[in-house]
């Protein structure tokens, strides 16, 4: 029986229409990721209401969840894309052990980062972007994301598992009945106990527990392909930094993000908790049209990682330019109402006059470039699944590292505030013209497999 679903999930992966094999494995991460910005949106509000170095604190433990997130998605995409390849290749018992190497990497690396982070609390807060008015809230917050660490960081990896498997509604269900109860338990703990930020860590912390248990219990009820087994745990270390490495873009796109929030947020702290709070806000309502374009691609990488490792170039060539038209349009069409509308969605968040007049400049900037960002994501995506470590690296380096980082430095320092409202904007554009270039190259490289 096995056998026959294995047999039944090859033929699906390799010979169903792209089109329509595209949008049923991006909808459900779509989904997935559109709840979860929700819950990310509404804990904004929720918390925004109590104050704006409270709102700002929300934007401070944002970019330590993206830490968590990098580890995450390190072994869930490097573990899914070798994975992905080796069932591909009906190797199946290779797969089961990337997949369930994967698992108890990203678990174990959650909690190394938990007690490191406890060692070192109250520099963490500051070293993140913390006020010394944000600070108290910021710790408040993050106690008890640190404590579900481990619990977050292997979420995400099994989402990325089984989204590489070709299974992503399984993993939609689990992360969005955790999300729904983490905008309940934030309403609940925050206005019915009057718990404050803590309430809303105490939230994320409990949705998380829920959303690992659902998602393991998709293993364990055997409704996947692959499993997860302390058995199939790799004893060699040439394994593990399999992983790592093809993972390493992730971490990279997702440890640069966070450097990159927590100098947009040291930048922004000069000109006092309004501008963090604004910029933080921007951040989040600029992540939803993202998240459509990101479940895009996370659709297409299944579908190139595994008709690569079958040798059917064509299959993943039509795959990435479709994948590119489809987030194109999609961060269109909500990027024209989040320009038109800047002031109302922000005030939504924060309705605190100085909180809008910062937000909405930069939030109209940032929609503008925002379309630009699709070409960059599908290239370092494509080069990810077929496992080319080098250009997935450096593609995932460019926007939030090696060309935002300094526009930020250098914008901040010739207009101030204005600078740091244009440098993302900035960065998103330059990054495009780049990766025109290594467009052609990942095309080769796929042409490669033939």
């Amino acid at each position: 029986m096995q056998k026959n679903s294995s047999d039944s999930q090859y033929d699906r992966m390799t010979q169903a229409p792209v089109g329509g094999l595209l949008f049923s494995l991006s909808v459900p991460t779509i989904i997935t990721m559109t709840v979860t910005n929700l819950y990310n949106i509404a804990d904004t509000a929720f918390v925004g209401t109590l104050g704006t170095s409270e709102s700002g604190a929300t934007g401070i433990v944002f970019g330590f969840m993206a830490i968590l997130q990098a580890v995450a998605f390190m072994c869930g995409q490097g573990a899914g894309s070798i994975m992905s390849r080796k069932l591909g290749q009906k190797n199946q018992e290779e797969a089961l052990k990337y997949c369930s190497t994967g698992f108890f990497f990203s678990f174990c690396l959650g909690l190394v980062i938990a007690a490191i982070s406890f060692m070192f609390f109250t520099p963490l807060v500051f070293l993140l972007g913390s006020t010394e008015t944000i600070a108290p809230f910021a710790k408040q917050y993050i106690f008890f994301i640190l404590l579900s660490a481990p619990f977050f960081t292997s979420s995400y990896t099994m989402n990325n598992l089984l989204r590489y498997e070709g299974k992503a509604k399984l993993g939609t269900v689990a992360l969005m009945s955790g999300a729904v109860l983490n905008i309940a338990g934030d309403a609940i703990l925050i206005f019915v106990f009057k718990l404050g930020v803590r309430g809303a860590g105490i939230a994320t912390a409990v949705s998380q527990f829920i959303s690992f248990s659902l998602l393991l219990s998709m293993y364990i009820r055997g409704k996947t392909q692959v499993k997860i087994s302390f058995r199939y745990i790799a004893r060699d270390f040439s394994t593990f930094w399999e992983i790592a490495s093809t993972g390493f873009p992730s971490l990279l796109r997702q440890g640069l993000n966070t450097i990159a929030t927590m100098l947009l947020n040291r930048s922004a702290s000069l000109y006092g908790d309004a501008a963090v709070s604004a910029m933080s806000i921007v951040s989040r309502v600029c992540f939803f049209p993202m998240s459509v374009a990101i479940g895009i691609g996370q659709g297409f990488q299944p579908i190139s990682a595994f008709n690569y490792g079958a040798r059917k170039p064509d299959r993943v060539i039509k795959a990435f330019w479709s994948a590119m038209t489809g987030a194109v349009c999609a961060v269109l069409a909500m990027a024209v109402p989040l320009f038109v509308f800047a002031g109302f969605f922000v005030r939504l968040l924060r309705d605190d006059p100085a909180v809008v007049e910062i937000a909405v400049r930069a939030l109209r900037l940032q929609c503008v470039a925002q379309v630009f960002v699709p070409t960059a994501m599908m290239v370092e995506m494509g080069f990810q699944s077929i496992g080319k470590k080098f250009f997935a690296s450096l593609g995932s380096s460019l926007r939030s590292g090696i060309v935002f980082i300094p526009t930020l430095l250098i914008m901040a320092r010739i207009r101030g505030l204005s600078g740091i409202q244009e440098s993302q904007p900035l960065s998103i554009l330059i990054t495009f013209v780049i990766m025109i270039f290594l467009c052609r190259s990942y095309i080769r490289e796929v042409n490669k497999a033939l």
